[in-house]
């Protein structure tokens, strides 16, 4: 890995280190999600600081953001743009919506409708959007940064399981630890540092970082584990469903991401270990009645289940 690329990924992990305190696993998962092409869904309980990394995330990247507020009378068109007829010139002209940046942060969005929600599949699978029969493209890098508050909330509409699948990464931030929590107290609120941030990559920047996150090696002895984790979900009993083809293929996307920030330029059976559980936690699901541990989520307990070396 070039020597500024290095420097790079570790400025920004500092910075974003430097305003979520005391959370730096959940921000390389973040960053994890952003080298590997994927969404990022935050999920926790409001004031847990989820607002704030998303923000944080999109000015240390240096990209063109957007932010949307979504609740229960967010409209589509709110989010995709809509069409209207000028008098002036008596033609009709597509208003652009928020969606059309680099990196859309949808607030609380299962605080909106289904029909709201569904309006941003189209964008996170295809890049693009469809309004009245027009097709159009969407810029590029694209990346919806999504929170969500625990959907036992009230007023909450829960993603259906299409949505999350389009998500790469879910992380949960958790509690902060006692120090971090002190120094909370005594600096105050966080995001008053983003404003101060500078921007250390960019639109071309993170392409290129992408790009050589897709060409680290996986070995076929790595990617038979992969598989075994895959046939793993789809036979065991304690789940409803396996994971999908796609499912699959983001496990191997986050791995890649993953080894990559740790500076190596090929993938290990730990780097599959650190982010499967981030990577399928929201694609799965137990059976009613079959509790597979009281510590463990459903990706942590799979990891136990299946040997490196078969």
């Amino acid at each position: 890995m070039d020597v500024d690329i290095r420097q790079n990924l570790q400025n920004t992990l500092d910075t974003l280190n430097s305003i979520v305190l005391g959370k730096p696993r959940e921000i390389k998962l973040a960053l994890t999600a952003v080298l590997g092409g994927g969404h990022l869904l935050i999920e926790d309980l409001p004031g847990m600081g989820k607002t704030t990394l998303a923000q944080a995330m999109s000015k240390v990247l240096g990209l063109s953001h957007q932010r949307i507020q979504f609740t229960s009378d967010v409209l589509p068109s709110d989010v995709l743009g809509v069409t209207v007829f000028s008098q002036i010139d008596g033609e009709f002209s597509f208003h652009q919506g928020p969606i059309f940046c680099n990196l859309l942060l949808a607030d609380e969005i299962n605080r909106t409708t289904p029909k709201s929600q569904s309006a941003l599949l189209e964008a996170m699978e295809e890049g693009s959007v469809t309004t009245e029969g027009v097709t159009r493209e969407l810029p590029d890098p694209f990346f919806v940064i999504a929170t969500q508050n625990p959907n036992h909330q009230t007023g909450t509409y829960p993603l259906p399981e299409s949505q999350l699948d389009r998500f790469l990464l879910r992380v949960q931030l958790g509690y902060p630890d006692s120090a971090s929590e002190r120094i909370l107290l005594e600096s105050g609120n966080r995001r008053n540092l983003i404003a101060s941030c500078d921007a250390v990559l960019d639109g071309e920047k993170v392409k290129a970082l992408q790009h050589e996150v897709s060409l680290l090696r996986v070995s076929e002895e790595l990617l038979d584990y992969l598989q075994r984790l895959a046939e793993f979900t789809r036979q065991s009993e304690a789940l409803r469903y396996g994971l999908s083809p796609r499912g699959v293929m983001a496990v191997l996307s986050a791995a890649k991401a993953w080894a990559y920030i740790a500076g190596r330029d090929y993938v290990i059976p730990e780097d599959i270990q650190a982010i499967f559980s981030s990577a399928t936690d929201h694609r799965l699901r137990d059976q009613s009645g079959k509790t597979m541990s009281t510590h463990l989520s459903i990706g942590e307990w799979i990891v136990t289940q299946v040997d490196v070396i078969n």
